[in-house]
């Protein structure tokens, strides 16, 4: 599966274009895209829970609560939705999966680490964009905890060095670094001169695989419309181009991203995101119950232990086991004193 973790949306977005550049990710590929809202404004203070204005177009994906890979229709009813009931599994089937992921601008860190909770509840991913040196270093080591993806403007002047340490530090507490191709395709949103976006994109993009040697990099679009997305074997040979190799740059739309939503999924679906508890299957609760009645029964030989060791515990199965040779042993020497 290919993901597309950064399709560009705001509020006043009309959502014919939004369906449109979704339609055609799907058409190049993507199953799974992510519908990015940035906010680069103060985040607000006061207490209470966050508002998620992204409408949910398609079923939840099958790691966060309530997807499932058989669901069609179940919508999420936290999230606005704009289309009618009648319509909405029609453009489903048309899409690829969508996540709602929120992009936090960071300045000053110092008045956003204790509202990141707050997002993580209100979205399925969280993202932080440092502009300054501080907030990168606290984006890599010092957030209450790590966000999905550290995403970083580099069609613009950093002003700052990205250090081995720091970076990967970062990726092992579990956070990834995002590489969205359209910076360097679209026109630059601030006017900057399309050459020198270029240029920056370029210095600053090998400046970051030098510090993380091409590892924990997710690559994503940051499309603003359906123009700015293109085929995954395009986005490989442009990245290959400039020093990432074409095998991590395929594992960055693949594993790489598909690692971000399973763990993101998790943290929300299981419990304090350590434990995740999931349903047992069918006839479980008789092969346990079966492979205690075998372990009580007489006359039982290898095969009884080998069909209850879906109930048994380690333990439980070595001592059946030395039971089962014991006894063959017993068997083989009434024979030979038959004999």
């Amino acid at each position: 599966m290919l993901y597309d973790l950064n399709i560009a949306w705001s509020p006043g977005m009309p959502l014919s274009d939004l369906e449109r550049t979704l339609t055609f990710a799907k058409h190049l590929g993507y199953d799974v895209v992510a519908i990015n809202h940035t906010i680069s404004g103060p985040i607000p203070t006061q207490p209470g829970p966050i508002p998620n204005p992204i409408p949910q177009l398609t079923p939840p994906h099958p790691s966060y609560p309530g997807g499932s890979s058989s669901t069609t229709t179940n919508l999420s009813t936290t999230a606005p939705s704009v289309l009618p009931p009648s319509s909405r599994s029609n453009a489903a089937s048309n899409l690829p999966t969508t996540l709602r992921r929120v992009t936090l601008v960071i300045t000053d860190p110092s008045t956003t680490n204790y509202r990141l909770p707050d997002y993580t509840r209100s979205y399925d991913l969280l993202a932080v964009r440092p502009t300054t040196e501080k907030a990168f270093s606290w984006a890599c080591l010092q957030t209450t905890e790590p966000p999905a993806l550290i995403s970083l403007d580099l069609s613009t002047h950093l002003g700052w060095h990205i250090h081995h340490r720091t970076a990967m530090a970062a990726v092992g507490r579990g956070s990834r670094f995002e590489v969205c191709y359209s910076q360097v395709l679209s026109p630059s949103p601030t006017g900057m001169d399309a050459q020198r976006a270029r240029a920056n994109f370029i210095g600053n993009l090998q400046s970051l695989l030098r510090a993380t040697k091409g590892r924990g990099i997710v690559i994503s679009s940051e499309a603003r419309n359906a123009l700015g997305l293109r085929a995954p074997a395009d986005v490989v040979n442009l990245l290959a181009v400039w020093g990432l190799g074409p095998e991590k740059g395929m594992a960055g739309m693949r594993e790489g991203a598909r690692g971000v939503v399973v763990n993101e999924g998790v943290k929300r679906r299981g419990f304090r995101g350590v434990v995740d508890i999931v349903r047992p299957a069918e006839g479980g609760e008789q092969q346990q119950q079966h492979g205690l009645k075998r372990k009580s029964g007489e006359g039982e030989n290898k095969g009884g232990a080998g069909e209850s060791a879906a109930g048994m515990s380690k333990k439980q199965l070595k001592r059946m086991r030395k039971e089962a040779r014991e006894r063959e042993k017993q068997d083989q020497g009434q024979e030979k004193a038959s004999s």
